[in-house]
């Protein structure tokens, strides 16, 4: 069944559900084609991501949305109650069980139950909703009767509950029959502009609840808050906003200055990285892997090296190879490295083709000996002429060229010293 962008948009407008994103709407969409039929569902996603919106969609929208709907916590019901919790008991089951209770399951029959944190749920409670996934049935804490019940459940986490059952925390057929269809509900830094229109929407409704103007953020102001990662999703979101709409004076536009202020200062940057010197410095992930994969180029120049030195000659070096090719499977097809003794500058083919594989092929070549210093200034060559191209791009404004680069601007300013491009 195809969902159209107008139904997607209708659906978001009646839940309150903001945003534009295609993780988002691809969210929406599986929530509408699920929701008539009577499948469990597994929505996963980080901690306050708004899994429980994407359950009361499949609720309101299913045949069951005249029954009860009923959100369970399984982190926050205590270990010995859960099960009374869920299921009910008989009086005088355990000690302080003075009447009998009915349990959620009975409660809802008809409707839907919201299990929220369902991989913090015990084993043996797992295993009595698994009898009642499969066969409708439940049996109260301290009775033999075996009750029956019309419940769909719908499950959320936010751990991954394949690793739990590889640990034997979740159990594996209790996992795979509530992910009949998984939704996926990304997290907010993955939501891109959303997060601008979150903002808005949440500094709107403070300011009307504290009757006071809404904030409003500069244009440096928006791009410190995408750059943001959030690790506590919408609901970190809020609570910005509600502090920020609370704590700001008369000016109600918010600058990348003020807003640094209130953003938590150990999550404004992802890493500390231990330069050559011992000092600390703070790089991006971007940054970091920039460094990490100009170190492997330099590891591997190097490791060529060393196996060719620890070669005596030229023929033994061709004899190795066709002894055994298995040695060189791992570099790259079309490598070639130079020997050191050999009295004319030669190659050897690592990975020989189908006319000579196996016979340690060699054949002259142009001089290659400067290849692994052409490598390295190679890639100094081409960062500088991509840090120039930036800067004039943008008029030399350190800023926007750092942006375009993919780099913090702090990173740009020490490339800029090293290269001497100050002029």
């Amino acid at each position: 069944m195809a969902i159209t962008d107008s139904e997607i948009q209708s659906v978001k407008q009646r839940f309150g559900i903001i945003g534009n994103s295609p993780l988002l709407n691809n969210a929406v969409s599986v929530a509408l084609q699920v929701a008539p039929t009577d499948m469990s569902v597994l929505i996963t996603g980080e901690s306050g991501s708004g899994k429980e919106s994407f359950s009361k969609i499949i609720h309101h929208l299913s045949a069951r949305r005249h029954g009860q709907f009923i959100a369970i916590n399984c982190g926050s019901i205590p270990l010995g109650t859960i099960d009374s919790e869920l299921f009910g008991h008989e009086k005088g089951s355990f000690t302080g069980a003075h009447e009998a209770r009915k349990g959620y399951f009975e409660v809802s029959n008809g409707g839907t139950i919201f299990l929220d944190e369902i991989g913090e749920m015990p084993l043996g409670t797992q295993a009595r909703l698994l009898r009642v996934l499969e066969n409708g049935e439940f049996i109260k804490v301290g009775s033999s009767k075996v009750q029956k019940t019309d419940v769909r459940v719908v499950a959320a986490t936010n751990v991954n509950l394949m690793h739990n059952v590889e640990e034997g925390k979740f159990r594996e057929d209790l996992y795979y029959r509530l992910s009949t269809v998984p939704i996926y509900v990304p997290p907010l830094r993955e939501r891109g502009r959303d997060i601008e229109l979150l903002f808005r929407k949440f500094a709107s409704d403070f300011a009307d609840k504290y009757k006071v103007k809404p904030i409003t953020l500069t244009d440096e102001a928006k791009e410190l808050l995408l750059q943001y990662r959030f690790p506590g999703n919408i609901r970190q979101l809020k609570n910005l906003v509600e502090q920020i709409s609370v704590l700001s004076s008369d000016n109600k536009e918010i600058s990348a200055e003020s807003l640094q202020r209130y953003l938590p200062k150990a999550n404004t940057l992802p890493a500390l990285y231990k330069t050559a010197g011992g000092e600390k410095e703070n790089l991006s992930e971007r940054d970091i892997l920039y460094k990490v994969l100009f170190d492997m180029k330099k590891d591997f120049n190097d490791l060529k090296k060393l196996v060719l030195d620890t070669l005596p000659s030229q023929a033994k070096a061709a004899q190795l190879v066709k002894d055994h090719p298995e040695l060189f499977e791992g570099i790259h097809h079309a490598e070639e490295i130079h020997h050191p003794i050999a009295s004319d500058h030669v190659v050897l083919n690592l990975n020989p083709s189908s006319n000579d594989q196996g016979n340690g092929h060699v054949e002259d070549v142009h001089d290659i000996s400067h290849e692994t210093e052409d490598d390295s200034l190679s890639i100094e060559k081409k960062e500088k002429e991509l840090i120039l191209r930036a800067l004039r791009k943008n008029n030399n404004k350190r800023k926007y060229a750092a942006r375009d680069l993919g780099i913090s601007e702090r990173t740009l300013y020490r490339k800029i010293k090293q290269y001497d491009l100050e002029d």
